[in-house]
């Protein structure tokens, strides 16, 4: 079984407009509400994929409320934490001539409900994968993934990691079965400027040698790179089509290199996750299954 985790999940309540006027009352031409987060950005698009998860975080409030109720309707199974105060946020996206977001802060998050979702993690089995994915709320352990890792560390449970600097960084050591940062944040861990694919190699090398099973970049135009446990290089270039979201693309590689590794070898989870993030980057939201296998048949 594979689980995800959303600390902070949220409703995007996206708006279409020709313009944006500070100031002034402005009227959009269209919206589209989705439940985000990016654990439950991956539950979605393995749904799409035929794998079943589960998703645990924390909700709260009526727009909690609204979160599970709509994952459900999706087919989307979950067991979150129902927090006793505050509401879970509403991010507004706004995409005109220039996308612009405002993300809700979110609801405090207790110890008690930290304790609590330490209880659901330890019921995972040996062989299930957890995914852990996202920014740490403020009023969380700043070293919440280490903790959980270290948790679980004496189950033989694959660990993916989608985490930017020392969220990353500081849980290599207990070797995550898979990290996806881009070319940039690999780069940022290291302090420097990645220019080439060389380069990229190389450092995606050095966090495979500071623990990390699996590496898999995404290049945003240029594809994807993957170092798997062998220390083999896998390399896709990107589907091609025309971008229509900047949200979400990354969980859905994520998602498409899990159902791809369950199915098949590295380079067939490579080539999935490369689909599954094309078809979201070409689509208003998630990817949807259809669209995947069009991209899949292309590369």
């Amino acid at each position: 079984m594979v689980y995800t985790v959303t600390f902070n999940p949220a409703i995007d309540y996206v708006v279409h407009m020709d313009e944006v006027k500070i100031g002034e009352t402005n009227h959009s031409k269209g919206e589209e509400i989705y439940f985000g987060g990016k654990g439950i950005n991956v539950s979605v698009v393995l749904k799409e994929l035929g794998v079943p998860s589960k998703a645990l975080g924390f909700i709260s409030g009526f727009t909690g409320d609204a979160i599970e109720k709509g994952l459900a309707d999706m087919g989307i199974d979950t067991d979150f934490i129902h927090l006793q105060n505050g509401n879970s946020r509403i991010n507004v996206k706004i995409k005109c001539e220039k996308e612009t977001e405002i993300n809700g802060q979110g609801p405090d998050i207790d110890e008690k409900s930290v304790a609590a979702l330490f209880g659901k993690l330890d019921r995972l089995d040996d062989g299930d994968t957890l995914v852990l994915a996202g920014s740490i709320p403020k009023t969380m352990p700043s070293d919440i993934y280490e903790r959980i890792l270290n948790e679980i560390s004496h189950k033989k449970i694959r660990v993916v990691v989608d985490a930017t600097k020392d969220l990353l960084l500081n849980v290599l050591k207990y070797k995550p079965f898979l990290i996806k940062p881009n070319n940039h944040e690999l780069g940022d861990m290291f302090g420097i400027t990645l220019k080439t694919e060389e380069e990229i190699e190389i450092y995606a090398r050095k966090l495979q040698g500071m623990g990390a099973v699996n590496v898999l970049v995404s290049m945003a135009g240029d594809g994807a790179m993957l170092i798997d446990e062998r220390g083999v290089k896998h390399r896709w270039g990107v589907c091609k089509g025309k971008v229509k979201n900047s949200v979400g693309a990354g969980d859905s590689m994520v998602a498409g290199f899990i159902a791809g590794i369950s199915k098949g070898d590295y380079e067939y989870a490579l080539k999935l996750g490369t689909a599954a993030g094309g078809a979201t980057a070409f689509s208003a939201g998630l990817a949807k299954k259809e669209k995947i296998a069009e991209l899949l048949k292309t590369l």
